[in-house]
């Protein structure tokens, strides 16, 4: 294997060597490249999701370049089943080290126009879904251990969330468990973080309509970064608040946004501007659509 054809993480190989952790989500985006960035660095990433097909094509690729992974098919929104797989998982493995709670979904919707069903099954995703895996988590695994580490996913919603009140409100509840578990399971030597990502080039943009992505794309090279972010700047933030080198890290909420969420566009104008450089150690291409497939890193390593 070369640094060519798996993923070029900038953490030391070896630092998850024989840890099982849980990446909800894990059959495509963001997920995916975490999956293979813990893959790469020892990890046995078991993926999570709804439809099989997607997860076995991940697995499948972190096989080809010499990595574990496993995969189960599970809805995070049923309860039941979520607390059977996990524990199923655990005494499969004898162990269980971490959770990545990718998994989530939203659309974009005005408030006045949204629909029982839409906000129902947004909060049951990103909110309820996170809390059904987090708790079994503890329960079957990181209790009895006495350690464990858990990174949730959110989103920028310091300000709101205008055109997305569902998901908006399911995050900050998110963010909300996030400090609240890190105090109370402290005890247990459980770390619960979580990553906020600014607008990130990933397969998920491409299913907005049209006129969302092109907003996108024109407003991210106003922004400090001038440019959207890629999946390994998320994946790599993840693996830190995993690492040891986390140790002392609990009850945070870290940005990876390139200041997007703090940056005032009528205060310090910027304009188009040559913007940050970026980093991308993901050895495959995003899966992208729309009008984002020329947006793709053409290779990895930074600019």
């Amino acid at each position: 294997m070369t640094s060519q054809t798996r993923f070029q993480s900038i953490f030391r190989p070896g630092l998850f060597d024989d840890q099982v952790i849980l990446v909800t989500g894990g059959g495509s985006g963001i997920g995916r490249c975490i999956a293979h960035e813990l893959a790469s660095l020892g990890a046995t990433p078991v993926i999570a999701g709804r439809r099989e097909e997607p997860l076995l094509e991940v697995v499948k690729e972190i096989q080809g370049v010499g990595g574990r992974a496993e995969h189960v098919c599970l809805n995070i929104r049923e309860r039941e089943a979520v607390d059977t797989t996990i524990a199923e998982l655990v005494q499969q493995h004898g162990r269980l080290d971490g959770v990545v709670n990718n998994a989530g979904g939203q659309f974009p919707i005005e408030a006045g126009e949204l629909k029982p069903k839409g906000w129902i099954a947004v909060i049951d995703t990103n909110l309820n879904g996170t809390w059904w895996v987090t708790q079994a988590a503890y329960r079957h695994a990181f209790r009895e251990q006495g350690h464990g580490a858990i990174v949730n996913m959110v989103a920028d919603v310091w300000v709101g969330a205008p055109g997305m009140v569902h998901t908006g409100a399911a995050r900050a509840g998110v963010m909300n468990m996030t400090i609240t578990l890190a105090a109370e399971w402290a005890r247990e030597g459980v770390r619960v973080n979580a990553v906020a990502p600014g607008p990130i080039l990933t397969s998920g943009l491409g299913k907005y309509p049209e006129e969302i992505q092109r907003r996108t794309l024109d407003e991210a090279r106003t922004t400090p970064p001038a440019r959207l972010g890629t999946e390994s700047e998320v994946s790599s933030a993840v693996v830190y608040l995993l690492s040891p080198a986390a140790a002392y890290v609990s009850g945070e909420v870290m940005k990876v946004d390139g200041a997007t969420s703090v940056y005032k566009g009528h205060m310090v104008p910027l304009g188009n501007h040559a913007g940050t450089p970026r980093w991308d150690g993901f050895h495959l291409k995003p899966k992208l659509g729309g009008l984002y497939a020329d947006e793709a890193p053409k290779k990895g390593g930074s600019e």
